[in-house]
């Protein structure tokens, strides 16, 4: 088979290929640009941006596990004022669709985040109330399907630009808090987020990460991330990002699979700088290899 159409659809517009960078692992992507055509990315999603600046979390920050990686960043960003002024030009100069995402305090910091990027030349915004690393905001909203269609509904009426919400997987019923955030106006979920967890040193008896407890991402989380995108998907009409523990094409494949329209990368980009490139082609080999012309044949496709 020599054509594969490689494109999806997601949100109102054509993406080259399923493969997102994802946040937290690419930085503002620019910094990629050294080692591979970012403009080869189905879309980026830059770190995390907040209200003020961040300095994130005391080191060490980040520690590998058994097939995983746990990190406690926290957060770490210039700020939003500084992100548009200084960071958000550089980034725009490339065709890359380019998701934002943004974590709050408060409701009233995301719609403050929203209200700035209105009119800047972005693709969607992903409303992060999954991270377990920082004290204040972020997971203390995603753990509760009220506190979820809350702030959603609320930052839904603050902006017409897409809206993303990334959901973590410390949850009792990943599917409530799926259908609070399509009941409250999003217009797509990325799942999943990173799995709560700590590291100890058995011979000094402290925990290796400075803020003690972290998020553990790679593959050692794929088998509970391909479980929730298969559940989700049963359950919502909104497209889905489908992530945890994508190291190659195979990976990718799955998760479309399993329900998702498009496909995170992000432990993979700090194992190697490529690794978003190499896994686009690969799931373009895995589509010819099984006479698959259009990748998003395999979105929702799983038999049982």
């Amino acid at each position: 088979m020599n054509s594969i159409d490689m494109s999806v659809d997601f949100l109102g517009r054509k993406l080259v290929n399923p493969i997102v960078a994802a946040s937290g692992t690419f930085s503002f992507g620019m910094e990629h640009s050294e080692f591979m055509d970012i403009e080869q990315l189905g879309a980026l999603t830059v770190k995390g941006i907040t209200v003020d600046e961040k300095i994130g979390n005391p080191p060490p920050r980040i520690t590998e596990t058994p097939s995983g990686v746990l990190n406690s960043i926290g957060l770490q960003n210039p700020g939003i004022d500084y992100f548009i002024d200084n960071i958000l030009p550089r980034l725009s100069q490339y065709s890359v669709p380019v998701i934002i995402n943004i974590s709050g305090e408060s409701v009233q910091e995301y719609c403050q985040i929203v209200r700035k990027l209105e009119n800047q030349p972005i693709f969607a915004i992903e409303l992060n109330i999954s991270c377990p690393n920082v004290d204040k905001g972020g997971i203390e909203f995603g753990t509760s399907s009220q506190s979820i269609y809350n702030l959603v509904k609320t930052v839904r009426k603050a902006t017409d630009i897409p809206l993303i919400v990334k959901l973590s997987p410390n949850v009792t019923d990943i599917c409530e808090m799926a259908i609070s955030c399509e009941q409250a106006g999003a217009d797509a979920i990325c799942l999943i987020n990173t799995l709560k967890g700590m590291a100890i040193d058995a011979k000094t008896r402290r925990p290796i990460l400075g803020n003690i407890v972290g998020g553990l991402s790679g593959p050692a989380i794929k088998p509970v991330a391909l479980r929730m995108v298969w559940e989700v998907s049963r359950r919502v009409e909104i497209p889905l990002i489908g992530m945890g523990g994508v190291m190659d094409g195979q990976d990718a494949a799955e998760f479309m699979i399993a329900g998702a329209t498009a496909v995170g990368v992000g432990t993979a980009n700090l194992v190697h700088p490529y690794a978003c490139e190499n896994i686009s082609l690969q799931l373009k080999d895995f589509c010819r290899e099984n006479n698959i012309s259009c990748v998003s044949s395999l979105i929702g496709t799983l038999k049982y």
